[in-house]
């Protein structure tokens, strides 16, 4: 008998394989779709927090405006937990590609959650975290280390 979690699971999932299909596509429209409009985003790159599914698309603007397509995107070591109207997800996230410079980079990784909310029946994420470990003596990011 599959429960209703294991419901919400399986469509969330779904949800982050197209998250990361729109993000190898550089396809800020379809990215629109993955976010709650009142998102609030804590990514690696600055200000510290960007509110709103516009700020969100600024972070991938960026991130995008930096490569040359296409673009690599991969998650790992997924979990979900979900539980009514709200869920989360955490794994490791790596974004890599051709830099507009010509560079090839492998990327790095980071940490990745992701907090959805249940709205109109779709799974949307309210809120996603991504940080890298840091040195604290040294004040900088751990770049190296592999999940």
């Amino acid at each position: 008998m599959t429960t209703r979690y294991a419901v919400d699971e399986a469509d969330i999932r779904r949800r982050i394989d197209n998250l990361v299909e729109a993000i190898r596509a550089m396809d800020l429209e379809r990215l629109k779709t993955m976010f709650a409009p009142d998102v609030v985003s804590f990514d690696v790159g600055p200000p510290l927090q960007r509110a709103g599914v516009e700020g969100k698309m600024e972070n991938w603007a960026d991130a995008f405006a930096a490569f040359q397509p296409p673009l690599g995107y991969e998650i790992r070591d997924l979990a979900i937990t979900s539980g009514g109207e709200v869920a989360f997800a955490r794994g490791f996230a790596r974004l890599s590609g051709t830099l507009k410079n010509g560079k090839a980079t492998g990327g790095f990784w980071v940490r990745y959650t992701a907090c959805f909310r249940k709205l109109d029946g779709d799974w949307l994420i309210a809120h996603d975290h991504v940080s890298a470990p840091l040195d604290v003596e040294s004040g900088r990011a751990l770049l190296t280390l592999e999940p």
